[in-house]
């Protein structure tokens, strides 16, 4: 007799996670596992640990947390770092913190290190990391500021201040990676996860 084919829970918040999988045709609920995120990066950091393994950790801490209450469920934690030159930057808590970040970015490139683990019953069961390398264009405090003036409180919901998906791809000269990766959830190697476990067709 056939298993029956799980359920699949997003264990985050992020609207943009949810879109992806939503327009992929992935059946899945949300259910945000709550992590103390700054506690966690902190303690990583203190170790030594990367960014690309901060991500994968607070992925995986995700995953477990909201496997643990849904018995059978494939449950997708995900989570991405930014990083330049050594410094971990968080999500601007408001245009004072996002204007700090962009003006710390021009003319530099950064890395976004993006983590997804899969959790069923309380243990990872996969887990896969990817980065990207993208370059800000030079440009001053007065592009800044009609940057900001534009895309409003967008600026705050993500790392980095920016959307490449919208008016942050202007702030770009170069970006090096894919596309799913740098929006946070990489997307086409879970797919395939999902097609193993006959979520999806294959």
């Amino acid at each position: 007799m056939n298993e029956p084919i799980p359920a699949v829970v997003l264990a985050s918040g992020s609207a943009t996670r949810a879109m992806l999988l939503d327009r992929a045709g992935v059946p899945f609920t949300v259910a945000p596992s709550a992590v103390d995120e700054s506690e966690i990066k902190l303690s990583l950091q203190a170790e030594g640990a990367s960014a690309a393994d901060c991500a994968e950790a607070l992925a995986e801490l995700k995953a477990l947390k909201r496997s643990r209450g849904a018995p059978g469920a494939l449950v997708i934690g995900a989570d991405q770092m930014l990083s330049c030159d050594g410094r971990w930057f968080d999500k601007p808590a408001d245009r004072a913190a996002a204007r700090e970040q962009l003006l710390a970015l021009a003319g530099r490139q950064h890395v976004l290190d993006s983590a997804v683990v899969v959790a069923k019953d309380g243990a990872a069961i996969w887990r896969h990391r990817e980065a990207a390398r993208l370059t800000m264009r030079p440009f001053d405090e007065g592009f800044v500021e009609r940057y900001l003036d534009q895309a409003g409180d967008a600026v705050t919901t993500s790392v980095g201040a920016y959307q490449i998906e919208g008016l942050g791809a202007q702030l770009f000269s170069r970006i090096a990676g894919d596309y799913f990766c740098i929006l946070g959830l990489p997307l086409l190697p879970l797919l395939d996860l999902l097609r193993n476990h006959r979520v999806l067709s294959r």
